[in-house]
């Protein structure tokens, strides 16, 4: 019997899928800082906020993607590239918690570039997404 998915694609999604219970355990972490539980400053709730926020959707859309990227007609260099977004998802949401750790941070440190890194990186899996599901549709 032929499948939609390769079994590697089947079993990392799968994995992903379960690396979401962290993202949830994140949300428990929010719910201690916005009831008091965790002295942090308004920067740091800021923060926290986007990290798990950005968490959240960028793992959601980079498993959407793979789904697509999946088809047979699209190139590989761009199953490739897409997987970029997950690689987002980590290094922006690092880059949100990490640059604002200690004790009444006023700044975000230097852990802030991994933000940028992972915006590159969302942007390298969304345009090698985009551009080989538009070439896998053209040909």
């Amino acid at each position: 019997m032929e499948h939609a998915l390769p079994s590697a694609t089947l079993v990392s999604s799968g994995v992903i899928i379960l690396i979401v219970l962290t993202i949830a355990f994140g949300g428990t972490f929010l719910l201690r800082v916005f009831q008091g539980g965790v002295p942090t400053n308004a920067l740091q709730k800021s923060f926290f906020r986007a990290g798990h926020a950005h968490a959240g959707v960028l793992v959601m859309l980079g498993l959407v993607i793979r789904l697509f990227l999946a088809d047979p007609r699209v190139p590989e260099w761009s199953r490739t590239t897409g997987d970029f977004v997950l690689w987002a998802a980590i290094l922006m949401s690092a880059g949100f918690f990490l640059s604002v750790t200690g004790k009444d941070p006023q700044k975000p440190n230097g852990l802030i570039a991994l933000l940028w890194l992972g915006v590159a990186s969302l942007a390298v899996g969304l345009v090698g997404a985009g551009a080989g599901l538009i070439a896998a549709g053209s040909s």
